[in-house]
């Protein structure tokens, strides 16, 4: 691989006004710091990282903080900014456009804005909206708008309805849970069966998705819904994209490439919410696992995302 050359789909951009508006309601990200960042300091990082571009999202908690009117306002000043960004270093940035769930008009107008006008690379969705999973039937507008563009969707974890467990900033551990549970969520609600020209992309190497994928396959449709077949449970399971932010490692990367289908694992940093030394770390790991087949780093550092986001294709 030359560097740089990733693609890098799970990149964090902080706009001033999602900032300032997190600041002035005390809030944070599941109990982690929102960092300082800005397109000097991205591009530093993906210089030293080997990223050639970051495709960038807001993460938890979104930007739906409780007022349905102020989370369709703040979706539109976020999803303006990471254009304006986009727009300022095109080979460099991409975005993915922040969705204002779980109010259900505002958030299909604002998906239909971004990525009609603003031209997005696709949407980010928390993995839940204010309790609601996305599999939810009140979601359904959504999904079908989404649908008919053919749109890249990019599930961030968000804190699970529940208190955090003491001492642990839901980042470290409720997140990973969280993904897990939107996804099963999804395929258990028909979502990923019924709405075939999305391309779902889960953060983290999909929760513990891939390594539990089988366990759920089999008690599905033994116990849940004997209508489903382990063939159809796992067909949509196995729909999904991952990436590796923070889940390139010895035990996570057997799991995910034996799991993911050809094509369905992306580069991810999760940058800056984690640092720099975070990423070399996981990178080391990436750059040196033992088992690829011929090409598939060279895929899932960069070819495989080119797919997803034709406009970054060299």
């Amino acid at each position: 691989m030359s560097f740089p050359a990733r693609i890098d789909v799970h990149q964090h951009i902080v706009p001033p006004v999602w900032a300032e508006t997190l600041a002035a309601q005390g809030l944070d990200s599941g109990g982690w710091a929102i960092p300082d960042w800005s397109p000097r300091r991205a591009i530093a990082m993906m210089d030293e990282q080997g990223i050639a571009t970051g495709v960038l999202s807001v993460t938890a908690p979104g930007v739906h903080l409780g007022d349905d009117a102020r989370a369709r306002d703040l979706a539109r000043a976020v999803n303006e900014y990471g254009a304006e960004v986009a727009k300022d270093f095109p080979d460099r940035f991409g975005h993915f456009a922040s969705i204002p769930l779980p109010g259900i008009d505002a958030a299909v107008a604002e998906a239909v804005h971004a990525l009609d006008t603003l031209h997005a690379d696709g949407v980010v969705l928390m993995s839940n909206a204010r309790g609601r999973y996305l599999g939810d039937p009140g979601f359904e507008p959504l999904w079908a708008e989404l649908d008919c563009r053919g749109a890249n969707v990019f599930i961030h974890p968000a804190q699970p309805p529940m208190d955090l467990l003491p001492g642990t900033p839901a980042p470290l551990a409720d997140y990973v849970f969280d993904t897990t549970r939107s996804a099963l969520n999804l395929a258990l609600n028909g979502v990923m069966h019924r709405y075939p020209n999305v391309r779902v992309i889960l953060s983290h190497g999909g929760g513990f998705l891939p390594y539990a994928a089988y366990r759920f396959t089999g008690l599905i449709s033994t116990v849940v819904d004997r209508e489903r077949t382990t063939e159809d449970i796992l067909r949509d399971l196995k729909r999904f994209y991952f990436d590796t932010a923070l889940s390139a490692s010895p035990s996570a990367l057997p799991a995910l490439l034996a799991f993911a289908e050809p094509g369905h694992l992306l580069y991810g940093s999760d940058w800056p919410f984690a640092p720099r030394e975070a990423g070399s770390y996981y990178n080391h790991y990436l750059e040196t696992y033992p088992d690829y087949a011929p090409g598939q780093a060279d895929a899932i550092d960069r070819k495989n995302a080119e797919i997803l986001f034709p406009r970054l294709a060299r």
